[in-house]
């Protein structure tokens, strides 16, 4: 298949979370509003059908934010921040606890009505896939339309997608004009599309690799473009530097994975700024508390239970690090996957800061008949 034949679509819920809470509270559209409470925040329903909401202010603990809504992020508000640090952005924001029974529900709505029309899929979460659009007919824009319709009757919720040749392209063109929005684009368009953007647009280029790049004069996509080779991989070594250059011009062979069997489902996040093991370390907690919740839920939703957990590590000299443990018996919960993690983490050296941290199941298989049992209790890390 000749690279520019292809259509891939990249389809990305918008404010997921938020946006299935606010069609059970329709009367909180248009405020700012974060999810990521626990039960304290739950609504309190009046004798007269009206709900107290819980603020963001009132808050008190090392949780961080899952999602918020586009009226919380304008106020500098964002996922995975801290919920105390995002009370003082944005302190009258209105407080949610997550509730993953009714997003997985419609996670499963609108897979199903995507399937209904483009049936090659890769799923990428609760709340994203890819599509393969080139063997599907009609033309292509009117098809992405016709997907986003019905991702909206069977949710009544709004999707962005971006279609280009690749995957790396219509990730970032389904971010390009949320929420509900449409980008199609092609080779010929990168130049006037992509180059002006800021390199952070790039899936994979996180803060710290940013501010380098800063630092060297290159801020946009295109200036990345255009760097010396040699100067990238002075700076970024062979490997990551070899993927800059590529990333920067649109390549990205990657073909669709719409295999049913999971071989692995992984979990990461990149920092906003760089942390520290010690001195960041209730941050790092919630953050790794939050990895594992997320990639319970996967493993739920897929319905595997794993034997090995790893963790993955990059640190502020990009240097990655991983770490696994298979257990006597597979797991699923939460909890679980965090000891496992944790006990991962105690082997790892933590005297340099951190960017990313990740958690993968993999050694996937069907819920056995066995009794889980609960990884043994040797200490914590992050906790």
């Amino acid at each position: 298949m000749v690279e520019d034949q292809r259509r891939i679509a990249h389809l990305d819920m918008d404010a997921f979370y938020a946006s299935v809470e606010l069609l059970r509270y329709p009367e909180l559209r248009g405020l700012p509003v974060v999810i990521g409470g626990g039960r304290d925040a739950q609504p309190v329903r009046q004798a007269d059908g009206s709900h107290t909401f819980s603020r963001l202010r009132d808050y008190v603990g090392r949780g961080v934010i899952t999602t918020a809504t586009y009226e919380a992020r304008a106020l500098g508000v964002g996922s995975a921040m801290g919920m105390m640090k995002a009370a003082k952005l944005a302190p009258d924001a209105i407080l949610l606890p997550v509730n993953f029974d009714a997003y997985r529900q419609m996670s499963r709505l609108f897979k199903n009505a995507v399937a209904a029309i483009a049936p090659d899929f890769e799923d990428r979460g609760i709340d994203e896939i890819y599509i393969d659009l080139t063997h599907v007919a009609g033309e292509t824009r009117e098809l992405a339309q016709r997907i986003k319709q019905a991702v909206r009757d069977a949710t009544g919720l709004s999707c962005s997608i971006g279609v280009t040749p690749n995957k790396l392209l219509s990730k970032i063109c389904s971010d390009l004009e949320k929420p509900d929005g449409l980008t199609v684009l092609g080779y010929d368009d990168i130049p006037a599309r992509i180059w002006p953007l800021g390199v952070r647009k790039i899936n994979g280029i996180g803060p710290k690799a940013t501010e380098k790049l800063a630092a060297l004069g290159i801020a946009t996509i295109g200036q990345l473009a255009a760097a010396d080779a040699g100067l990238l991989q002075d700076h970024f070594g062979a490997h990551y530097s070899a993927w800059l250059a590529d990333a920067a011009r649109g390549i990205d062979h990657r073909a669709i994975s719409t295999s049913s069997e999971s071989k692995s489902i992984s979990r990461e996040t990149t920092f906003e700024r760089d942390l520290h093991a010690r001195q960041d370390r209730g941050t790092l907690s919630s953050i790794l508390t939050t990895l594992c919740d997320r990639l319970a839920d996967d493993l739920k939703r897929k319905g595997y239970v794993s034997r090995t957990i790893s963790i993955k590590l990059r640190f502020d000299d990009f240097q990655i690090v991983s770490r696994n443990v298979t257990l006597p018996q597979p797991v699923a919960d939460a909890a679980g996957i965090l000891q496992a993690a944790r006990e991962c983490l105690k082997r790892v050296p933590l005297q340099r800061r951190l960017r990313l941290l990740g958690v993968r199941a993999s050694t996937l298989e069907p819920p056995g008949t066995a009794a889980q049992m609960a990884v043994p209790r040797q200490g914590e890390l992050f906790a």
